[in-house]
């Protein structure tokens, strides 16, 4: 089925875009590659001027707009990186842009995008509400709608990433490409099958949002609630792009939420990279799913670096305690003079970093004369944790861990 984006149209992107968006590297991950077991490297889209992939094909729209669509102006609607690549090149290009965002955005994303010089508004409590306000103001005031996905444009803008990472890593096998409404993977497939035809394409959607899957598969809709990968949490894919993904995408993994927050954390602590839960797709389905790409030469492409920054604290807290590096000990002791210190001395011999500490004495089930002393206490592992459990044992203060942890792989 002839589409109507092919490689010269891409080759033609990225001769538009050259200069004015950043050839962003292609690296190797030796450390997430062992871990994996393939050969792994990482396309870093967060290295744009606003940190998403998004850039790409906004400015590839935006440059092939006549005259008179440039004096009407640009509408999208976007609650995040579409929103501020279109913004960004809009000012660039002297072409008035207009923003409709949810009103549950957040503020500095909001903000960002009104930094870029362009007009928010702020419509509804998801981007389906913001859909019918796009509508009005098209028909109303003659805006040029620049859609996130479902364009020609858009899609071969994206897939300048594609030519760039074959120039990259000739010998890739396997492409990992997080999958929103489709834009992004439909570009790329196009560009690395054109160019590698016997390269494989998979696509990354979070479970929850399982958009495409369903589309493809002729499901019902079921994509909706809350996910940390809001990049990619569409619910509705394109028209034109289920037509690429659905001749050019090998397969189609889908993540759980508990690998998008893994992955985030594992980019932090082994790259050194902050990333989005979208832009942590990829690592996420290698987390999943290992043994689809063990021994194989893949590149995932980190297309997102715009998280809030309470979420990326709480993501490394959440992740701490996960691995038993930061828990929550109940310790039974007789409320008396010099006890709290034995406690102190112990959790500080075995190596532990008491973070908080707190007396249960009136409103917890115990003895007059005991007490529950609830420490948390930073550690290196589960075994370490097993090591200060077993120190107050053998003192006779019975201790336990609350909440939920990695340890033995129970609730505990």
């Amino acid at each position: 089925m002839p589409f109507p984006v092919d490689l010269r149209a891409i080759e033609s992107a990225a001769s538009l875009i050259r200069g004015s968006v950043v050839h962003t590297p292609t690296v190797a991950s030796p450390t997430l590659s062992r871990m994996f077991g393939c050969r792994l490297s990482l396309k870093l889209e967060t290295q744009q001027h606003t940190s998403s992939f998004k850039e790409r094909g906004a400015l590839v729209k935006l440059s092939v707009l006549d005259a008179d669509e440039r004096r009407r102006g640009v509408i999208a609607m976007s609650a995040g990186n579409h929103a501020q690549g279109v913004a960004y090149h809009a000012a660039r290009l002297g072409i008035p842009a207009t923003i409709v965002m949810p009103e549950t955005t957040p503020f500095s994303k909001v903000e960002r995008t009104r930094a870029h010089g362009a007009h928010v508004v702020l419509r509804g409590r998801t981007l389906a509400d913001c859909r019918a306000e796009t509508e009005r103001l098209v028909a109303e005031k003659g805006f040029v709608l620049v859609h996130p996905y479902d364009d020609p444009d858009i899609i071969r803008g994206q897939g300048t990433i594609g030519l760039e990472i074959l120039d990259a890593v000739p010998d890739v096998d396997t492409l990992l490409v997080p999958i929103g409404g489709g834009g992004l993977i439909s570009g790329i497939a196009i560009a690395a099958k054109a160019l590698k035809p016997d390269i494989t394409i998979v696509g990354v959607q979070v479970d929850s949002f399982p958009s495409m899957v369903e589309a493809l598969g002729g499901l019902p809709p079921t994509s909706g609630g809350s996910t940390l990968a809001e990049g990619i949490a569409v619910k509705h894919p394109g028209g034109l792009t289920q037509a690429i993904v659905s001749e050019l995408v090998d397969h189609i993994v889908l993540v759980p939420e508990r690998a998008i927050e893994r992955a985030v954390q594992l980019l932090i602590e082994e790259q050194r990279l902050v990333v989005e839960g979208a832009g942590a797709a990829g690592i996420a389905a290698l987390i999943h799913e290992p043994e689809r790409f063990t021994g194989q030469r893949v590149v995932t492409v980190i297309c997102g670096g715009n998280i809030d920054s309470r979420i990326l604290a709480s993501v490394m807290m959440r992740g701490l305690v996960r691995d038993g590096r930061l828990v929550r000990l109940r310790i039974e002791i007789s409320d008396e003079p010099g006890v709290l210190a034995t406690v102190a001395q112990v959790i500080g011999e075995t190596g532990g970093n008491i973070v908080e500490i707190y007396h249960q004495r009136l409103f917890q089930d115990v003895p007059v004369k005991q007490a529950d002393l609830d420490a948390v206490i930073e550690t290196r592992n589960a075994d370490h944790v097993r090591e200060i459990l077993a120190r107050f044992a053998e003192l006779g203060m019975p201790a336990r861990l609350l909440g939920t942890s990695a340890i033995d792989g129970a609730v505990i």
